[in-house]
């Protein structure tokens, strides 16, 4: 996955409408379905937890589905951009350690990986108005850039490959 610039206020825009549109879904297709559940099958004990979950269950799903057949549309383009960037970053995040060690023996996929991971993290984080660990980012980034001038290497987030993960 590549890194790509998107606009930020079209990006808040269209996340804050599908999690309004989902948050609504939600309520009333739960409360939908129990309700006709409940009227098709009632329960003389008073009890109607398992069609309240039912409800639950099958609506949650239903939003499921229709995020991920959607997805492609074009009004889910940044926020599907930003899923898939936090996937990636969360899949390098689960082998730092690996990733850090190698990137200190000179490990040129460790070193575009880090690359990938810093520039990935600040533009999420820039998406989000996260800007409290910039700083601890900076650093971390000035230490692969020593690491890098130190084995005359040129680092470019873009020559990251999913495929690199693999050796770690």
């Amino acid at each position: 996955m590549h890194l790509t610039d998107i606009n930020k206020a079209l990006y808040r825009k269209r996340l804050n409408r599908i999690i309004i549109a989902c948050v609504i879904t939600f309520a009333a297709g739960s409360l939908g379905i129990s309700q006709l559940l409940i009227l098709l099958f009632p329960d003389e004990r008073g009890s109607h937890f398992h069609w309240n979950f039912l409800g639950v269950l099958i609506t949650a799903i239903s939003i499921a589905w229709l995020l991920n057949k959607y997805r492609t549309h074009e009004f889910m383009t940044e926020v599907v951009y930003v899923w898939e960037l936090k996937k990636a970053l969360n899949k390098i995040n689960r082998k730092m350690t690996k990733i850090k060690a190698a990137a200190q023996t000179g490990d040129v996929n460790a070193l575009i990986t880090l690359q990938y991971c810093y520039a990935g993290s600040r533009q999420l984080w820039q998406l989000d108005d996260n800007t409290i660990t910039m700083e601890e980012l900076a650093i971390h980034q000035v230490e692969l850039n020593a690491m890098a001038a130190q084995y005359n290497l040129s680092l470019n987030a873009n020559d990251y490959d999913d495929r690199m993960m693999k050796q770690f």
